[in-house]
């Protein structure tokens, strides 16, 4: 199993070093100023909104940067939208035929919408995210499926409950989510603006981590399966940006004895310094950590170890800095 577990690590790193690299020449700051310069411009003539932000730009990939960031930047979350849709899913979760048929439908209403007040949902941030990118030549679809977050496809698939793009940029399929880019409902049910570049041409083994297309083909990988999207760790937009990799342990639900001891892994393409690595669990509103031992950085492979000395049940997060970035579900049965 050791052998196994090495051999698919090293698969796992290498994918995502790979998307990584097919646009590592590329500088995106161009691109992100020409969003900047053309904050707040109005959706009602997308065409033009397509040529301003695409025309002074050579390589496909830098225009669809720039659409990718205007979009995220420049359109706010709907949470009314966001419970509408919901709704209608769930009551159509059974019947997919109509469901597809009410989702396309939809799309229109979205996007007008949209196009009056500036904000919407990942329905319509996928719609704008196609049509613009349509307008520069850019082949782009909407990508139907399961977004799997604290409260919704945690164990099983309930219903599909989000939308993605996939982009064709040199031949290839990339996947990135302007939604969960673009920022996030706080406490209050209030959108708050906060770009994660982290969901940008994301390398699909990572993205299926929290994402799961209803056409299975759009995982754009070999790995993922339903079971493996279902059992893995809960994982969070930090997650994202720090572009971490969980391997181990690789499922979310856990069963262990006491004194037992567990193996954590995950891979980094970011610095991140060991000393901001932390093991928490949360008593009430206080947070505690767990004493870690053998805290290693390999070239990115960070491994540590942990024992649970007591019985019980335990909602384990690993923390990195000030971000939780994976959460494990652990049941400790005494000896």
């Amino acid at each position: 199993m050791k052998i196994i577990f090495i051999i698919a690590s090293f698969f796992i790193f290498n994918i995502t070093n790979a998307q990584i690299a097919d646009f590592k020449n590329i500088d995106f700051t161009k691109a992100d100023n020409i969003a900047k310069l053309n904050k707040g411009e109005d959706l009602r003539n997308l065409p033009l909104l397509s040529y301003k932000l695409t025309s002074k730009l050579t390589t496909k990939v830098e225009k669809f940067r720039a659409i990718y960031t205007w979009v995220c930047t420049n359109i706010s979350g709907d949470l009314k939208q966001s419970d509408k849709i919901s709704y209608k899913r769930k009551k159509l979760k059974n019947d997919s035929v109509a469901l597809i048929k009410w989702n396309n439908e939809y799309k229109k209403k979205a996007f007008k919408k949209l196009l009056k007040y500036n904000k919407t949902m990942c329905t319509g941030y996928a719609y704008l995210i196609k049509e613009l990118a349509f307008l520069a030549d850019i082949e782009c679809k909407i990508i139907d499926g399961y977004g799997r977050t604290f409260n919704a496809n945690v164990e099983t698939l309930e219903t599909a409950n989000h939308s993605w793009n996939a982009v064709k940029l040199n031949n290839k399929w990339y996947l990135c989510d302007a939604t969960w880019s673009s920022g996030y409902m706080n406490e209050n049910y209030t959108f708050v603006k906060n770009y994660n570049d982290g969901y940008f041409l994301t390398n699909p083994i990572l993205f299926a981590k929290n994402h799961y297309p209803i056409q299975k083909k759009w995982l754009l990988n070999e790995v993922t399966t339903n079971a493996t999207f279902l059992d893995s760790s809960l994982v969070y937009g930090e997650t994202f940006k720090y572009k971490i990799m969980t391997l181990t342990p690789s499922k979310m639900n856990l069963e262990v004895q006491t004194n037992e001891e567990i193996s954590f892994n995950f891979k980094v393409l970011k610095n991140v310094s060991i000393n901001k690595v932390s093991l928490i669990f949360y008593l009430g509103n206080k947070e505690l950590s767990f004493k870690i031992y053998n805290l290693e950085n390999e070239k990115g492979n960070i491994t540590f170890k942990n024992k649970f000395k007591w019985k019980g049940f335990y909602d384990v997060h690993l923390k990195i800095e000030d971000d939780i970035v994976a959460t494990y579900t652990i049941k400790v049965n005494g000896t």
